[in-house]
């Protein structure tokens, strides 16, 4: 199969100030929010500079569950968008199982689900088995016969619970958002990082976000000291399972998005160890191929 030539970001984030048609979930207000607002026009606004993308719609902490932002965006153009949701895996009130939620979002073309590990939870007790809850075997399950993605921010310390699942359920397709939380920095271990990551590439459903890149390195274009990381990346999981994000409209920002962000695409294009295919599907067919070709 021959990749895409289109873009396709694997991650954003988009919330309105229309808080009347979309209020944000209780106990939420405007001043917890990172912007006042970022819209897929805020987006577009430097991204449309590239082509078209098309666009991983990633749920936002602050309207909880509610997903009906990004389902009327999703609805309005189905081509073009598609969306990641947040459900809970367990709860000490009586919710609707993981599964079930996972199947009904699925009808309004949200087809991953995003689990925060331990380094990005509040602490609730976990031990290094994280993921040994009834809600997690739930979603695991249902992932892998709906073709549904568990799509982790996730730490290095979280790999190996992951790797963990993944082991028993090799059909259900898994998501590493970040890299991983692997970070070319002083005070990060990157060999012992990059090392969990790679190791999740034995498990043929696991792919990779490459990305951010305002995040990964020093925070300057054109990021060329995070090639090696991605490098070992592509070389261990292939092209055809990575797939590029620039997290926009995440917490940290791009400096000079009409230039940082073409400066991120430019890196992938650039890059000596891969080949125009390569490229492509990093670029754009790993995350269609997933989202769109179901």
């Amino acid at each position: 199969m021959n990749p895409s030539s289109g873009l396709f970001d694997a991650h954003i984030h988009v919330w309105t100030d229309d808080f009347d048609t979309y209020p944000l979930a209780q106990g939420f207000g405007p001043v917890d929010l990172w912007r006042p607002s970022f819209t897929p026009e805020d987006y577009f606004a430097y991204a449309a500079q590239v082509g078209k993308v098309r666009i991983n719609l990633v749920q936002m902490t602050w309207y909880g569950l509610d997903h009906s932002y990004i389902i009327d965006l999703i609805a309005s153009a189905p081509d073009r968008y598609v969306g990641t949701g947040v459900i809970p895996a367990f709860s000490d009130v009586s919710l609707p199982s993981p599964g079930r939620t996972m199947k009904a979002l699925a009808n309004h073309g949200i087809y991953a689900f995003r689990i925060r590990g331990r380094s990005a939870q509040k602490p609730c007790g976990q031990g290094s088995d994280w993921l040994n809850q009834a809600g997690y075997e739930s979603m695991f399950a249902t992932g892998g016969e709906e073709n549904l993605a568990l799509s982790f921010l996730a730490g290095p310390d979280d790999l190996p619970d992951i790797d963990r699942m993944c082991e028993r359920y090799p059909e259900t397709p898994v998501i590493i958002d970040h890299l991983g939380g692997v970070r070319v920095r002083k005070d990060v271990r990157a060999d012992q990082s990059l090392e969990l990551l790679c190791r999740l590439a034995r498990h043929r459903r696991v792919m990779v976000k490459i990305g951010p890149l305002q995040v990964l390195g020093h925070g300057e274009a054109p990021y060329k000291e995070v090639l090696p990381i991605i490098e070992q990346v592509v070389d261990a999981f292939g092209p055809e399972r990575c797939m590029w994000e620039s997290d926009s409209g995440g917490p940290i920002e791009m400096k000079n998005p009409a230039l940082d962000f073409p400066a991120s695409i430019d890196l992938i294009k650039s890059a000596n160890f891969l080949s125009e295919t390569d490229r492509a599907w990093i670029l754009g067919g790993t995350a269609e191929n997933f989202f769109f070709n179901r």
